[in-house]
């Protein structure tokens, strides 16, 4: 059998075999080739890359006509820090593709957490003001962030998160169908 193994770790392996937690011969089994990817926030360049990438796979995924992404969009994400990786910006560009309804993303589709990380304190800046339009479209943006805050806080596990938010499955299903999240 011919094996080529290749692995990823974000911890630092020499310090956890000097503290016993992992083994020395192991290391060195798997240490041929060491390739160092520093994190996201380090390659900003590497950004709009991403970020077209995953609106081109998001658009045709989701049968949607999103091109493109607005300037003030783009400098909300080139601000943020991605503590979660590139798996946080592709999961943050799928969320805005399947949300977007014109055919590039704005500010307002982009998650909450992105919108405020950048924000100056303000004593006018009110939770309401980060969602646009009327009564209705900022409830239902609202819930959709509340919705999808509850799935990845359980795993994307429905019946966790329909408990963790006060309601049934059936209605969670439907709200998921709704606003067509995933």
């Amino acid at each position: 059998v011919d094996v080529r193994l290749i692995s990823a770790t974000n911890r630092n392996l020499n310090k956890l075999i000097e503290q016993g937690l992992f083994r020395e011969g192991f290391f060195y089994r798997l240490n041929v080739i060491t390739i160092s990817v520093p994190p996201l926030r380090r390659r900003k360049k590497d950004i709009p890359l991403l970020i077209d990438h995953f609106i081109q796979k998001f658009s045709v995924a989701n049968h949607k006509k999103v091109q493109e992404i607005s300037g003030d969009a783009m400098d909300l994400l080139m601000k943020y820090d991605f503590p979660g990786n590139v798996r946080e910006l592709e999961n943050i560009m799928e969320r805005a593709v399947v949300l977007c309804r014109e055919n590039s993303i704005h500010k307002s589709d982009l998650p909450l957490t992105i919108q405020s990380a950048n924000k100056e304190p303000n004593s006018q800046d009110t939770p309401l003001n980060h969602y646009p339009g009327n009564f209705k479209s900022k409830t239902e943006a609202f819930e959709r962030d509340l919705i999808e805050h509850a799935l990845h806080e359980n795993n994307y596990n429905q019946s966790q998160a329909a408990r963790s938010l006060g309601l049934n499955e059936r209605n969670l299903r439907y709200k998921l169908q709704k606003y067509n999240m995933k």
